[in-house]
């Protein structure tokens, strides 16, 4: 995709780079078709059997060494594996997170038996990673997981739940954040392995409705005296867990500057093939002045969120990218994400609020439910809007989205569902409802 008309890095530009990122674009043509993605949407979920599909395409563990059971790869292979997934709109597959961040724990900090048990088997499909880190109260602050996973024999017993896990349902390889020894806070928190077919006291949770991500399965999930072996400690010893996440956190950051990039970039890349081909008033919508000077806009700021990225991205392959300058990729680029989701999508064109059809061109959700482009991707949009609108009430929290429709102006809407700072949880203003209406064509 070169919407942007930015040179690829040097190091992205090898052959055996761009030959293989041509590969898993016809891979996911194949796999991921618009019309199976919309499958993943109704479903909640990929089906299980396109991980052992992954498997088979030489998809997973791209970075791990062969002689580790990996594909000999590096992290420019994840790239264009991420990539080439937020160009097609195929990013629901939670692929990207069981190659670049849950295979890198076992490589990075595991013991060659834990490497020998589990890598093979990540990499064939065998086994479907996920992490579970975040808790019903405590997300980013690490330090307060109340899981626990206590000593008992040969092996440890894990109690606690964890929430909004990616790729909760169907996971059967779960790396565990949990306090081995709770009165030792963060020097008291490892990383153990929980691997979940036939589990006793393992149980999966709801499958959560989200706003974006529609098509990735991301649940609850519950420990309740759960016996595990104590050699699924990664490393093989108690109270590392805290240094190997904190160790970890500039490559997950960039993941996720990485594929903003690239939802960014197809939406922009979908938004200009619309605005050529709708006409309003006689003309084409790219034919207005107005719609020039966001589209403009955008472009602009989404080539510095670009060229960003593939300098973090340089000093990554160097080994000298830290977490400070991944963490301002990350906010920048998430940041741009919805602006050019929003901007690009509305362009400004309500020029007559009486307008029904004006109103719809100018709105970016119907772009996003007509040519499934950015629904990966509404939570930016919605909640940025909600912020500035919402009577004051700050928004803490998005629940989720109720298609109804409308009495007066018969099309498909969809409603905002969310949890405020001083009310119950129920639907936004009806500024907000117009502004985030859709009416697929």
């Amino acid at each position: 995709m070169n919407v942007l008309n930015v040179p690829e890095p040097a190091f992205m530009q090898e052959e055996e780079i761009t030959l293989f990122s041509d590969s898993v674009g016809k891979w996911i043509d194949e796999h991921a078709s618009p019309e199976a993605v919309q499958s993943w949407i109704a479903n909640s979920s990929v089906p299980r059997e396109l991980w052992s599909q992954a498997g088979e395409a030489g998809l997973l563990g791209l970075s791990m060494p062969e002689a580790d059971g990996g594909m000999g790869g590096d992290y420019r292979h994840e790239v264009a594996l991420m990539r080439q997934l937020g160009w097609k709109g195929a990013d629901h597959f939670g692929i990207s997170l069981h190659n670049a961040i849950v295979m890198p724990y076992i490589w990075h900090y595991g013991t060659e038996e834990q490497k020998a048990r589990w890598l093979p088997r990540l990499q064939s499909g065998e086994l479907v990673g996920a992490i579970a880190m975040t808790e019903p109260g405590a997300g980013s602050d690490l330090q307060g997981v109340k899981t626990t996973a206590i000593k008992q024999g040969n092996g440890y017993v894990v109690n606690g739940s964890k929430t909004f896990i990616t790729n909760g349902q169907l996971a059967n390889f779960i790396i565990v954040v949990a306090k081995t020894d709770p009165s030792e806070g963060a020097k008291g928190t490892s990383l153990i392995v929980v691997e979940t077919d036939g589990a006793e006291g393992f149980e999966r949770g709801r499958n959560l409705h989200k706003i974006g991500m529609e098509g990735n399965d991301t649940s609850e999930l519950f420990f309740n005296e759960v016996k595990v072996p104590g050699e699924n400690i990664i490393g093989g010893g108690e109270g590392q867990g805290f240094i190997q996440l904190m160790q970890q956190l500039p490559q997950e950051r960039l993941n996720i500057a990485v594929q903003g990039v690239a939802a960014a970039e197809r939406g922009l890349q979908e938004t200009l093939a619309y605005v050529k081909e709708r006409k309003a008033f006689g003309k084409r919508v790219i034919d207005f002045q107005n719609t020039q000077f966001k589209l403009a806009e955008v472009k602009t700021k989404l080539t510095v969120a670009k060229v960003f990225v593939d300098h973090c991205l340089g000093l990554h392959l160097q080994g000298r990218l830290d977490a400070a300058t991944a963490s301002m990729a990350k906010y920048w680029v998430t940041d741009i994400q919805g602006e050019v989701i929003g901007r690009a999508g509305a362009a400004d064109l309500r020029r007559d609020e009486r307008d029904h059809e004006a109103a719809d061109r100018a709105d970016a959700l119907g772009l996003i439910r007509e040519r499934n482009v950015l629904q990966t991707h509404l939570t930016a949009r919605t909640r940025t809007v909600a912020q500035t609108i919402a009577n004051g009430t700050p928004i803490t929290g998005a629940i989720g989205m109720k298609k109804v429709t409308g009495q007066n102006h018969p099309q498909v809407r969809y409603q905002l569902h969310v949890r405020t700072g001083s009310a119950n949880p129920g639907m936004l203003s009806p500024q907000l409802m117009k502004t985030i209406s859709a009416s697929p064509k």
